[in-house]
């Protein structure tokens, strides 16, 4: 079980029909380690994207990287182990209920993810569960992080930016409304709409949003990887990275699957 503390949980509603919206007063004040880090991070980013070895822009060619054809070709297994494995939503946790960081701009219990892996922390309940996915994202160069996103209608992430250009986001289709014009993304000053079946590969650190007007819910796998780099952006991408690995944004989350999963036995076992 990771590490974290009670004192630092902020309760927010669990319910996918919850209201509450995203903000950053529900977050807890950050230790000084996580300010530096958000002071270093600009940094950080401009000497991976000097270093970079694939162009430093907001959305790429998915086959750029070769390994995304393995999980097209494989995508209907891996939907037919995400619907098994998230066929109770309400067992799935809110990304705002096990990450305090992510409350900026999750509603509650709205966005809801099942880790497969977390920042290279493998979770291996879920995984069990998904033994094909976990094996083909396992294959992934340069994996970081690998879920299933889930977003229930009337969802709407507000317009933010990521974490580091050290890594690359790829979302797989899996269920996609079919009113596709009513759930998309917008990257920059462009929106895009997701395909069953097919990756979409973007830079996160671009402002970019996320909206599902529609009726019917949203499921990706979600996939962050290592940005191809030179010796200077691998030494200072990897030391940021692994800072973050440590840090409270990322062992809270871990402690608040565990936490999440505890509440859910006791459920059910005075069900």
């Amino acid at each position: 079980m990771a590490s974290g503390q009670d004192k630092n949980v902020i309760d927010v509603p669990d319910a996918i029909d919850a209201k509450l919206a995203p903000s950053s007063k529900l977050i807890p004040k950050k230790p000084w380690i996580m300010r530096f880090g958000k002071w270093i991070q600009p940094k950080t980013n401009r000497w991976i994207a000097r270093s970079s070895r694939v162009p430093d822009i907001p959305v790429f060619d998915a086959a750029q990287f070769a390994w995304t054809k393995t999980l097209e070709d494989n995508w209907e297994i891996i939907r037919a182990e995400a619907a098994a494995a998230l066929e109770d939503l309400e067992s799935v946790p809110p990304l705002a209920t096990i990450s305090p960081d992510h409350r900026r701009i999750a509603p509650a219990g709205r966005w809801r993810s099942f880790f497969l892996y977390g920042y290279r922390y493998r979770d291996e309940a879920n995984c069990r569960q998904c033994p094909r996915t976990a094996e083909l994202v396992s294959r992934v160069p340069g994996l970081n992080s690998a879920f299933f996103s889930i977003l229930v209608p009337g969802t709407h992430l507000p317009a933010h930016t990521g974490v580091s250009k050290a890594f690359l986001t790829c979302h797989l289709g899996l269920q996609v409304p079919r009113e596709r014009d009513k759930c998309r993304m917008r990257v920059v000053d462009r929106w895009f709409e997701w395909e069953e079946g097919k990756c979409l590969v973007f830079d996160d650190v671009f402002n970019h949003e996320v909206r599902n007007d529609s009726e019917e819910t949203r499921i990706v796998l979600l996939v962050q990887f290592k940005r191809p780099v030179g010796p200077v952006g691998w030494i200072v991408g990897n030391l940021f990275l692994e800072g973050v690995r440590r840090s409270r944004f990322v062992q809270d989350a871990r402690y608040g699957v565990e936490r999440w999963r505890q509440k859910l036995a006791e459920s059910r076992r005075a069900a």
